[in-house]
């Protein structure tokens, strides 16, 4: 509270905080010691069995200490990059202990250390002290006492660990009171909000359970609506968002697809967006293409922004489509839609492709093949996420010339990570923006060199003139801001390239998921689709566009400066989005309140009931 204190705050504030602090600190410890503390009772005249118990509570103890301790040591670093107390990011790391632990051996080795010191002292002195508490060498309570006291510790326990009389339990969403996410996860331990994240993970999280209820006939007019469609034009019964989606231009010839994800890419680094002048490179390209100047990212994580770009799907309180069991198979894609149109689809990446599920979700879903770290010889560099984004370039050139000899049209997503903490790229590559070279600032600029050594490659070939490029950030970086949603933080670039797209400064809103149907309809593929995204070459210049925005459990939709943001178990709150603040307003309107709620409601139900995809061509 003291290091954020300004983002606290009031006295009032402060108050509050300290208050719902205590509380879930007692729950949490009634959690861990409760049912202990009242077999501890029950067996307490039992010998030989309660010198058992003794040492299994010893450890228990010890362990629950040190697990306290740990997560609290470990906080400061994870909240100066998330802005959030540890959650289920954090749990969803650990499952990539390599990457993981190769990045804080090279860009957090000062917080590595302390932390590991703060374990190891916590590990020596609990151990030391837990093993001088015994149990059973005090007093013990009378026979007829135990079963007593044993009711009278467990509904104490239970009461505590509850702390509220309510029909639900206390939690996070309890002790949220301000706009600020920072200062309402504040209110929590790191234990308790970590453990709280495994749980969420272990029964997956639902729109249903979270946000405002809506009937399901309801929750489909209000996407039709929002699509400016009619019900008759939705004709399967099997998967509610299928249409026909007619291309604005047509080709004699397939036109080729290529997504170049960018990590962490934000607007704020983006010199042609009004941030810092990291991007000289692709500065140079938005006056050869379709620029667009006010699109957002539907999440903060690189799966949330693979799913949005490569299948549409709308952004949900549960993890990515990328990592949930229902969509490893018979879930849209654009490489299962192009696989249709027999188009030969891959996915390349410097890294293992391992990470976040990727390649199990591609291979699963139309992508027919992936070049990864292994497949890469004699890279000039490689770092903790694999190698360089000029390996990663010059390969997929190489593999950009081989598939157009085939004739055979493809579409290719690559992802590039040298924009990833700790920010590791080679030497002598770019006149360092700040010191040290290790930096986010210099990666990004690092990372645009990068883009630019492509396209000179790209513009010298032959495919050049018969393929569609997209640039787009998966996420910004950090998010700093005290709000509910902070919206400045989903602001991302999205450029479009190719030989005959009509150079444009696009100033509409915009997301994610309007990038595929847009893509679709710039190739000439005529498709049934589910996409739910807004065909961007079709929308009238005066359009007024939207973004969908997931922050943790919170989401913002915003329609031209119109927001509606949707948190757990709480009515929406409604802003008016201006000079890059949320303001509280009562001017927004039920409709649109009704049309923010439908949507992760929409996203909940398809993935659900596996409603999500494409037929299958004979």
């Amino acid at each position: 509270m003291i290091w954020q204190s300004d983002r606290v705050g009031s006295t009032d504030n402060w108050i509050t905080l300290l208050g719902f602090g205590l509380r879930i600190d007692v729950a949490s410890i009634c959690f861990i010691v409760g049912i202990p503390a009242a077999i501890s009772l029950l067996i307490s005249g039992i010998p030989y069995i309660n010198k058992v118990w003794d040492v299994l509570t010893r450890i228990w103890l010890t362990a629950a200490f040190i697990m306290f301790i740990f997560m609290e040591a470990s906080t400061p670093a994870f909240i100066d990059e998330y802005s959030l107390r540890p959650n289920r990011l954090f749990v969803e790391y650990l499952i990539y202990p390599k990457e993981v632990f190769s990045m804080l051996a090279e860009g957090h080795k000062l917080t590595l250390f302390l932390t590991s010191l703060v374990t190891i002292i916590t590990v020596v002195l609990s151990y030391k002290f837990f093993k001088k508490q015994h149990i059973f060498h005090r007093p013990q309570p009378k026979w007829y006492q135990r079963p007593i006291l044993m009711v009278i510790v467990f509904l104490l326990a239970f009461l505590g660990a509850r702390s509220s009389l309510q029909h639900r339990a206390i939690n996070p969403s309890y002790t949220a009171f301000t706009n600020d996410p920072l200062v309402n996860s504040l209110t929590l331990n790191s234990t308790y909000s970590l453990l709280y994240a495994v749980s969420e993970i272990a029964d997956e999280v639902s729109s249903f359970e979270l946000y405002p209820k809506m009937q399901q006939e309801q929750i489909i007019t209000e996407i039709h609506q929002a699509m400016g469609m009619t019900q008759e034009q939705f004709p399967s019964t099997e998967y509610p968002t299928l249409h026909k989606q007619i291309a604005t231009k047509h080709f004699e010839r397939p036109k080729n697809l290529v997504i170049i994800l960018e990590e962490s890419l934000g607007a704020q680094f983006v010199g042609s967006l009004g941030g810092l002048p990291l991007t000289p490179e692709y500065d140079k390209l938005v006056p050869e293409g379709w620029s667009f100047s006010q699109l957002y990212a539907t999440g903060t994580r690189s799966v949330r922004g693979i799913e949005a770009v490569v299948t549409g799907f709308v952004p949900t309180p549960a993890r990515s489509t990328v990592k949930l069991p229902n969509s490893q198979t018979d879930f849209f894609t654009l490489a299962k839609l192009l696989g249709q149109q027999g188009y030969d689809s891959n996915f390349i990446y410097g890294g293992g492709a391992h990470f976040d599920n990727m390649k199990s979700f591609f291979l699963g879903n139309g992508f027919q093949s992936i070049i990864e770290e292994k497949d890469f010889v004699n890279p000039e560099f490689v770092g903790s996420w694999g190698v360089s984004d000029e390996d990663l370039f010059t390969k997929a050139n190489q593999d950009f010339v081989e598939k157009s000899k085939t004739g055979r049209p493809f579409f290719s997503l690559v992802f590039s990570s040298s924009n990833h903490d700790p920010y590791e790229f080679p030497d002598n590559k770019i006149e360092l923006y700040n010191s040290p070279k290790a930096t986010r600032e210099n990666a990004v600029k690092y990372a645009d060199h990068a883009i630019g050594h492509f396209f000179k490659l790209a513009k010298q070939e032959d495919y050049w003139k018969n393929t569609i490029f997209l640039i787009v950030a998966d996420h910004d970086a950090r998010t700093r801001h005290p709000e509910l949603v902070p919206i400045t933080s989903f602001h991302i670039p999205a450029l479009i390239l190719g030989d005959g797209i009509k150079p444009k400064q696009d100033n509409r809103i915009a997301s994610q998921i309007d990038l595929a149907p847009t893509l679709l309809s710039l190739m000439g593929i005529d498709s049934n689709t589910p996409m739910i995204g807004q065909d961007m070459t079709k929308a009238s210049d005066n359009y007024i566009g939207r973004a969908i925005m997931q922050f943790n459990q919170n989401q913002a939709y915003m329609r031209g400066n119109k927001v509606v943001v949707l948190q757990p178990n709480k009515p929406a709150k409604t802003f008016i989005y201006e000079n890059k603040t949320l303001l509280p307003s009562n001017d927004v309107g039920i409709d649109l309140v009704n049309r923010a709620i439908a949507h992760p409601l929409l996203g909940t139900w398809l993935y659900n009931q596996k409603k999500y995809n494409i037929p299958d061509t004979e």
